[in-house]
């Protein structure tokens, strides 16, 4: 039996919850999956797993085991990182999380010139809104927007995320457009439903307004809500790096354009500094040299102007 593979096997069927999801993450017929943790379960001489018509769950030994198998798991990798630094090819399986709409937006474009340079690299995007724990998902690198970055990751800030307020031309036919930040809490505005209370922030020169926004549609995505921007549902506040283009081709109106909302910080930030494999260091400079710097890529100001109201 390949132990590590073993191992492998049985942390994702642990993590999914189920063996068939497991094999088809890894690419591996069914039974093959059930006969691998089976061999561990005979190898260890506990019983790892519950299985039920419904659900998959761990046993007290399989929890113990679990926590073990990703150590392993985790040194194989640094293993297999440090002797590939050797000969200074960039190989393996790299394994980043991000937001839905920064993955779909800027990383998979990324990340595909990126690969386009290292054929023999491997790389899982793990797309969603949750804060991932790098450690217990195997996750190599997280790229999150925040200006508090989990203190106990490795960072380094990429560059700055803007937002902007928006609306359709539709909208802002039917309603007018607002004058003052005031004016906000009048009209029907697109709200994150995962930051609890609908209050914007806007800036300018020093001076800070909070508004109370509301509005009939509500979201925990920031692409979902533009799309609903753009269909003339409302205003909303949006990452420039999603809605920038779409002011360009007038879809979109920029509103208030004198008054910031909160810059944020794009960070990349990681486990650990020790035996940074050399595929990892070189997507982190690659990144930096493609969204660094004062302005990013997306944040063009020409594709803004003529465009506010």
């Amino acid at each position: 039996m390949d132990r590590l593979t073993a191992m492998q096997v049985f942390a994702e069927v642990a993590q999914l919850g189920s063996f068939t999801a497991a094999g088809d993450k890894l690419d591996m017929s069914r039974p093959m999956v059930t006969r691998y943790v089976e061999e561990l379960e005979q190898w260890l001489g506990v019983r790892l797993l519950q299985r039920s018509t419904r659900k998959v769950t761990l046993t007290d030994a399989g929890l113990a085991c679990l926590a073990r198998c990703r150590q392993m798991l985790e040194l194989a990798d640094e293993v297999r990182a440090d002797a590939g630094q050797r000969d200074g090819q960039v190989r393996g399986l790299l394994r980043v999380a991000a937001s839905t709409s920064f993955g779909l937006a800027v990383l998979g474009g990324a990340v595909a010139e990126f690969g386009e340079r290292h054929p023999q690299l491997r790389v899982d995007l793990q797309l969603g809104d949750r804060a991932v724990n790098l450690i217990e998902e195997r996750i190599d690198l997280a790229i999150r927007i925040t200006n508090e970055p989990d203190p106990g990751l490795v960072g380094r800030r990429l560059c700055d995320c803007r937002s902007l307020l928006v609306a359709a031309p539709s909208y802002l036919a039917r309603h007018g457009a607002p004058q003052s930040p005031e004016d906000l809490e009048r009209h029907r505005c697109l709200s994150y439903s995962n930051f609890g209370r609908s209050e914007w922030k806007l800036n300018r020169g020093g001076e800070e307004r909070k508004v109370r926004v509301s509005g009939n549609i509500s979201g925990n995505e920031a692409s979902a809500l533009l799309s609903a921007a753009v269909a003339g549902a409302g205003v909303a506040m949006q990452p420039s790096y999603l809605a920038a283009h779409h002011v360009s081709r007038g879809e979109l109106v920029a509103l208030l354009p004198e008054w910031q909302p909160t810059i944020l910080g794009i960070h990349a930030l990681y486990p650990s500094r020790r035996l940074l494999p050399l595929a990892l260091r070189s997507l982190l400079d690659f990144l930096v040299d493609r969204l660094g710097g004062p302005v990013p890529p997306w944040d063009i100001p020409s594709a803004l102007a003529g465009r506010t109201a």
